[in-house]
């Protein structure tokens, strides 16, 4: 016996359901990546004779042990991690030049602490301070390069605090160029370990100054304070300073089988301390953890149905390559899910514009969180296909 035949109203509706439904279906398909959900063990990490630290893997940010990182402390000369910085910031931009010639003022010939030795009236190339400030740890030379880049150093301590704004370090307050105690002059370790990135990777044809160990200037040569530089290879930066509302404190960097990291460790109580605490931390994080490249830069990681397009997808990825930091053997162990919301992909839509994120998670901690970008424009579609759009939204409006 023949089927009775449904009324057409009848079957373009159910044609509408069952299209809706299976597109929710493939949008929660395409949404979430396989999961591994194998326990991961580590030794606890190393506690540290200091007030604050933390150390992460820079490429990301990833943080993989942290201790009071968000307490607000006097970094003494690690200020001049910002004032290099911001230098290298404005050589770049063209508004100075390495071989620059800077008059010393009077005001930084008489500073206290730890000098250069630069003296009143005469001239000095940029290049000279900068390596007077990284190495020597020269008071005197970052208040002549602050003075030369902004006229005053309260002028440059405005331009330290909108590059600290603005690179995200919340937490961070500059009165001068020198790191001298001041009741408003305080930063975190959070915040020196996001500079610490900047320095790093902005600027990676100047990092290689943070290596020298020694510099010669007006005939005395003085040694880089950094104690790690001479006692393992692969340390090759980054900035000591102590004072005594400070403590002894180092914000150092190593690279290891093309792995880097970033320790940060705030108020020890003598040079030879914060050398070994740092090392402390690098030692641990080398010893357990490994880096895993988990997706590329431009690698099409979903393409799911767009609305309003004048293409049926989008191609979504991340504008960079995603470099993971796990415990050493555990691969197997990680759970990555993309996270979109299908109903809100509506063209038009921009090249490297942000539609969601690509999260990691090692025993159910998250990890890392990266946007999840389109890696191609799309464009609106005609006017009957967004009609269609429409009202296919609106009666997935009514089921939702």
């Amino acid at each position: 016996m023949e089927a009775q035949r449904l009324p057409r109203t009848q079957r373009i509706f159910l044609f509408l359901i069952g299209f809706i439904a299976n597109t929710l279906f493939i949008g929660a398909l395409t949404a979430s990546n396989a999961s591994f959900a194998a326990e991961t063990e580590l030794p606890t990490p190393p506690q540290l004779a200091a007030s604050s630290w933390i150390l992460i893997e820079p490429s990301s940010g990833q943080v993989l042990v942290e201790h009071n990182a968000d307490e607000q402390l006097p970094p003494a000369s690690l200020t001049k991690m910002m004032t290099s910085y911001v230098a290298a910031d404005k050589i770049k931009e063209g508004l100075a030049g390495w071989d620059d010639e800077v008059l010393v003022s009077e005001k930084a010939w008489r500073m206290g602490g730890s000098k250069m030795f630069i003296r009143v009236g005469t001239q000095v190339k940029i290049r000279d301070l900068m390596r007077g400030i990284i190495i020597q740890s020269g008071n005197d030379a970052s208040v002549a390069l602050a003075e030369h880049i902004a006229g005053s150093e309260e002028s440059f301590a405005d331009l330290m605090n909108q590059t600290a704004k603005r690179i995200g370090m919340t937490h961070t307050h500059y009165v001068n160029a020198t790191g001298l105690p001041d009741p408003s002059h305080y930063t975190t370790a959070r915040d020196l370990a996001i500079l610490a990135q900047h320095v790093i990777f902005d600027h990676p044809e100047d990092y290689e100054l943070y290596s020298e160990k020694e510099f010669l200037y007006n005939n005395i040569k003085q040694p880089n304070r950094n104690l790690l530089l001479w006692r393992d290879n692969s340390v090759d930066g980054i900035k000591t300073g102590h004072t005594k509302e400070a403590g002894y404190c180092l914000v150092a960097s190593a690279k290891r089988d093309g792995m880097r990291l970033v320790a940060v460790v705030m108020n020890t109580n003598s040079e030879k301390a914060r050398a070994s605490e740092t090392m402390k931390l690098l030692t641990y994080g080398f010893r357990f953890y490994e880096n895993v490249r988990s997706y590329s830069a431009g690698e099409v990681l979903a393409a799911p149905e767009i609305w309003f397009g004048s293409t049926p997808t989008v191609k979504l990825g991340l504008d960079k390559d995603l470099v993971l930091t796990i415990p050493r053997g555990t691969q197997q162990d990680v759970k990555a899910e993309l996270d979109y919301k299908p109903l809100e992909l509506k063209a038009p839509i921009a090249k490297g514009q942000q539609l969601g994120v690509i999260r990691v998670r090692v025993k159910d901690k998250v990890i890392s969180e990266t946007p999840l970008v389109a890696l191609e424009p799309v464009e609106e579609a005609g006017f009957i296909k967004k009609l269609w759009h429409h009202l296919l939204l609106f009666v997935k409006g009514l089921f939702s």
